[in-house]
């Protein structure tokens, strides 16, 4: 059954909100997954933030065409059944649920995405952005690298100070 022009423009409207407010947007090959592996995609991807839609090709050129942002974006790739997933707070969300699933479902297979700056990125790229740790890991890591300076001063002046309690205490008992 044809999509009516309605549900097209209604389609369009949402993914372009969904591309605009996407930090990261990756598509992937999904031709041969059972519509229950794609329900677990799914709520993956929701438990994470991210939105995964199954969109026509035709209907994401014409987001893309009316993004400033994607408007010169190569769309030559967007060939086959793919699925879209974006993620608003987070760049390497959507590419870590889908490079995730791929290793376990082989019918799921990652064929690039698009920057919140409006660069295409390659299967590869996408897959190098996967690698990384999350926002929230990196945050910690960075937090944890300005604290350690701290603990280290903390523990010589503690350490000192019990040097000299027990030299106190051994003066006491003597």
């Amino acid at each position: 059954m044809a999509i009516s022009r309605d549900k097209k423009n209604e389609l369009v409207a949402d993914m372009s909100q969904l591309l605009a407010s996407s930090k990261t947007t990756v598509f992937a090959a999904y031709q041969g997954l059972s519509v229950k592996d794609v329900q677990v995609l799914r709520a993956k991807a929701r438990e994470n933030g991210v939105v995964i839609r199954v969109i026509k090709n035709r209907l994401v050129r014409v987001v893309l065409a009316a993004n400033p942002t994607y408007k010169d974006v190569d769309t030559s790739g967007l060939t086959g059944q793919l699925l879209y997933a974006t993620c608003a707070e987070d760049e390497v969300a959507s590419a870590k649920i889908l490079n995730d699933f791929a290793k376990t479902n082989d019918a799921l297979v990652i064929a690039g995405g698009f920057s919140g700056e409006g660069a295409l990125l390659s299967a590869d790229d996408v897959k190098a952005l996967a690698s990384l740790p999350s926002k929230s890991q990196l945050i910690a890591e960075v937090i944890a690298q300005l604290l350690s300076p701290v603990h280290d001063v903390t523990n010589a002046l503690s350490g000192n100070l019990h040097a000299l309690l027990d030299g106190v205490e051994a003066k006491a008992t003597s």
